[in-house]
């Protein structure tokens, strides 16, 4: 069942009551807001007039604004605000003054150029969580680098690890980088809220996009500092792990199989029909498979290259063995996993079609996140923001003409 978008009995959400002003475009900062609107913070966006946020134009759209939007702008408020204008600054202060968090992803100094650094934040309002997100952090030899997701994942580490041994390295075929930066910025605004609750105080929190994907690179610094080992690609195997690899099936389609823990191992190995290699002492720990890793995927792969993935899997499940199809999106929407667990949203959009987003994660028990509209028309919600801090209709009209808003 999903969620009403209009059903005023639904929670709230555990973020009711915090307001988040959204300043910045495209992923990083704009996923950080996402998240927080959807568990209940009112989040305001602001965007330039005319053009609004780049992510509006990317990729597929309709009715001029991508799909993209209507999830990456779910439960946002937009307003248009020209800050490039004193006019433009001014209300943007007073928006300072009246929210919890303001989430920013512009390369370090540009609140500083427009007067509004972390000091002049402060003053305007104490209790201020500012969360900052650039390619490099706000300090260092770089921070003033242009640095988007795909130089994040290069210089953090995840693209040298990304692609087959002896070939140039691939990209995932999302913006991860921004992603995990998005993520990071979350954690660090909950984090300084609950310090407020305890202070009264705000703080900044600074998330560099390389360190969000450095964050995520499991050993790879004390294996070379203690060992000098520097990991290299290695396809769809998890290196020094085994076995856990992607294999090919008759008919074609991919099988990832995790068999890796030790029990699993000796459950995988008797189910395709190998009880010696299941009970073969020098394969029953990780460390001795490793020196058998291509003994044992090729009798594996062997195996796959038997079976359709659909038989494959069936036997795999008997054996309550880690396996999967590596799946496209239309799997996805077919799976019923994911339609059980209210992953595949669908809300009413444009004027009579329907969409589907993905469903809100993570699931709470008590106070679940939900979608309560898709992504704004631009400047939707200016006249209710400016009227909400105090201007009224003339001084909104007189802000249009001039270009303010």
């Amino acid at each position: 069942m999903n969620p009403d978008l209009n059903d005023p009995s639904s929670s709230a959400g555990p973020l009711s009551g915090f307001k988040v002003l959204e300043l910045g475009t495209l992923i990083a900062g704009p996923f950080a807001s996402r998240i927080l609107g959807e568990f209940g913070a009112e989040v305001i966006k602001v965007e330039a007039p005319g053009s609004g946020d780049p992510i509006r134009k990317w990729r597929v759209l309709h009715e001029g604004n991508s799909l993209w939007w209507a999830v990456q702008a779910r439960n946002k408020k937009s307003m248009t605000l020209n800050l490039k204008s004193p006019q433009g600054l001014g209300i943007l202060k007073k928006l300072l003054a009246s929210v919890d968090v303001l989430v920013e992803n512009f390369r370090p100094g540009q609140l500083e150029k427009w007067g509004i650094g972390p000091e002049e934040l402060q003053r305007i309002n104490p209790g201020l969580v500012v969360v900052r997100l650039s390619g490099y952090g706000q300090s260092g030899p770089y921070k003033d680098r242009p640095g988007f997701g795909a130089i994040a994942e290069s210089i953090g580490g995840m693209r040298y690890l990304s692609g087959e041994p002896g070939k140039p390295p691939v990209r995932v075929g999302i913006s991860i980088g921004d992603s995990l930066a998005g993520l990071h910025a979350v954690i660090g605004a909950l984090m300084a809220l609950l310090n407020r609750q305890k202070t009264g105080r705000g703080q900044v929190v600074d998330v560099a996009l390389y360190e969000s994907v450095f964050n995520m690179m499991e050993s790879l610094l004390p294996e070379y500092d203690f060992a000098g080992v520097v990991r290299e690609r290695s396809g769809a195997s998890l290196p020094g792990i085994v076995p856990s690899n992607t294999y090919t099936c008759r008919d074609g389609a991919y099988l990832v199989i995790g068999g890796n823990g030790d029990a699993i191992f000796k459950r995988l190995m008797t189910a395709i029909g190998h009880p010696d290699m299941a009970n073969n002492p020098d394969m029953a720990s990780n460390d001795g498979r490793v020196r058998h890793t291509e003994l044992i995927d090729q009798t594996i792969a062997q195996w796959c290259a038997s079976q359709t993935v659909d038989s494959a899997l069936a036997v795999l499940e008997r054996a309550e063995v880690p396996a999967s199809k590596i799946y496209s999106i239309a799997d996805i929407v077919q799976d019923p996993q994911f339609q059980a667990r209210q992953m595949l949203e669908e809300h009413p959009f444009g004027e009579e079609g329907r969409l589907k987003v993905p469903g809100v994660v993570p699931k709470l028990s008590e106070t679940p996140g939900r979608t309560r509209w898709l992504g704004p028309k631009l400047g939707e919600h200016t006249a209710e923001v400016l009227g909400n801090l105090g201007y009224g209709q003339r001084e909104i009209e007189q802000f249009r003409a001039d270009g303010v808003i």
